[in-house]
């Protein structure tokens, strides 16, 4: 079994660059989150560069681009050409609506992600609708717990600087020049809509956003817009086509952790660990539970009352759910004042 190296270093520190392969760059911003630093890059793009992903909306992150983009910075002063985006969270998509209008160039990004990203920011403002409200009461939150997703309700779009009125969109299989170099667009689903990496063959790289992570594992998420969905099975079809599609000696440049060679071991590792966490719950669910009593068998620490992992571990355990209902494995068991019960679908406990 092969193992996953870390061979660019360490990471760089806000506002300076670390040179990956000729002409790509490590950048990297802060976080305010339990989860510290978001990874982007620059493609030198003729005498500019294409930037993808540009961090959260902060002081704090604008600070670190003025610095980037300044005469004695590391991106030298040229100018960026365009900006491209894998996918509609903040800290990927926070800044691309500064730097286009800084420069005076265009957004790249597939169309499920910006339309659902321009959704989710016309929330800023609005009160919780009563389909979210009701999503987590089902899924066994208490009053306090609702109230305080009542008052988050609309954060989202107060992390990301307007996004352009316009976009390029990337649709899965293009194949882009950037630079001296051609890059291909690898879709993938599940932790967001419509995910773009990118793919250099020729400089055996891979840009995988948050679709593949080498120390921790994406969050694969059921939010209250679609509670139905089953975004797990999405996410596994995702990796075994970026498997098929990316060849094993890339450089995987990913937007947390450190960039890593060993893509097929980890995209195993990923899978594996689904498939024991989808065991653990299904013996959890031998006995009739709620949502929030299935979070000790998929999550190594305790989540407690903090509300983003709160909400991110609630969205995580209905996937997994989700993912054993579409196959006829659980059933809803019960409903009791306004919670779901589930349960093994019986003849399947033996």
């Amino acid at each position: 079994m092969s193992e996953l190296l870390y061979p660019a270093g360490e990471p760089p520190v806000p506002g300076h660059a670390v040179e990956v392969a000729t002409g790509v760059l490590w950048l990297r911003m802060p976080m305010p989150f339990a989860l510290s630093h978001i990874n982007f890059w620059a493609i030198r793009d003729g005498d500019a560069w294409a930037i993808v992903d540009s961090g959260l909306h902060t002081v704090e992150t604008a600070t670190a681009w003025l610095q980037l983009v300044a005469p004695d910075g590391p991106l030298q002063g040229r100018r960026v050409s365009r900006v491209f985006a894998t996918h509609m969270h903040p800290d990927h998509v926070g800044m691309a609506g500064w730097l286009t209008r800084r420069f005076d160039c265009q957004l790249w990004m597939s169309r499920l992600e910006y339309l659902h990203c321009r959704m989710l920011v016309v929330d800023t403002g609005r009160e919780a609708p009563a389909d979210g409200v009701r999503f987590y009461q089902r899924a066994g939150w208490q009053d306090p717990q609702i109230e305080t997703y009542r008052a988050r309700f609309g954060a989202f779009g107060r992390m990301i600087h307007p996004l352009p009125d316009s976009f390029q969109r990337l649709e899965d299989g293009a194949v882009l020049r950037i630079g001296e170099h051609d890059w291909h667009v690898v879709i993938g689903r599940g932790h967001s809509p419509e995910h773009a990496c990118l793919h250099c063959p020729a400089l055996r790289l891979l840009i995988s956003g948050d679709q593949v992570l080498p120390r921790i594992t994406s969050n694969v998420s059921v939010h209250p817009t679609e509670p139905a969905a089953d975004p797990l099975t999405e996410w596994l079809e995702s990796l075994t086509e970026i498997a098929r599609r990316v060849s094993d000696d890339v450089l995987v440049l990913p937007a947390h952790n450190e960039p890593f060679t060993g893509l097929h071991e980890r995209l195993r590792q990923l899978e594996s660990s689904v498939m024991q966490a989808l065991e653990q719950l299904r013996i959890k669910l031998l006995e009739p539970r709620r949502v929030v009593d299935v979070f000790d068998a998929l999550f190594r620490r305790a989540v407690g009352d903090d509300p983003h992992l709160l909400s991110m571990a609630t969205g995580e355990s209905v996937a997994h759910i989700n993912f054993l209902r579409q196959r006829g494995e659980a059933e809803i068991e019960r409903i009791e004042d306004g919670v779901e019960w589930y349960r093994l679908t019986p003849g399947r406990d033996s």
